[in-house]
């Protein structure tokens, strides 16, 4: 990531990955679209994975994509009630881990991005 860091400050506050799936590419393309134009999430990674689970009495199998969202730990809340408005899953896997150690200047940059109506830190380039 070629981005400008925020200066030094105040140590970083607790970040959190928050993780869903999703049925399409496209659907979790918009979704991660919209957390981090919102601020909820400073950045967003997709990835294709292969899902196995019971859903009514039944096995099921399914090719999903991944949506992993990076922000600050106080955010979940709000990341969370925005995930399930948005998502067109009836019963969305909604689940949080916490990061850490983290280097700080990626810590502040993420702090950065999802601070209320703080500039956000533009890529070089």
């Amino acid at each position: 990531m070629n981005a400008h860091v925020p200066p030094e400050g105040p140590s970083a506050p607790a970040l959190i990955a928050v993780f869903t799936t999703l049925p399409e590419r496209a659907a979790a393309q918009a979704l991660a679209r919209q957390m981090v134009e919102r601020g909820l999430a400073a950045c967003a990674q997709i990835s294709e994975v292969e899902s196995f689970y019971r859903w009514d009495g039944r096995l099921q199998q399914e090719g999903e994509f991944r949506l992993l969202l990076k922000t600050r730990a106080e955010l979940y809340a709000a990341l969370e009630q925005a995930l399930r408005e948005l998502h067109p899953y009836e019963l969305p896997a909604i689940h949080a881990q916490a990061l850490g150690p983290v280097y700080e200047p990626y810590a502040r940059w993420v702090a950065a991005q999802t601070a209320p109506a703080a500039p956000r830190f533009q890529r070089e380039g």
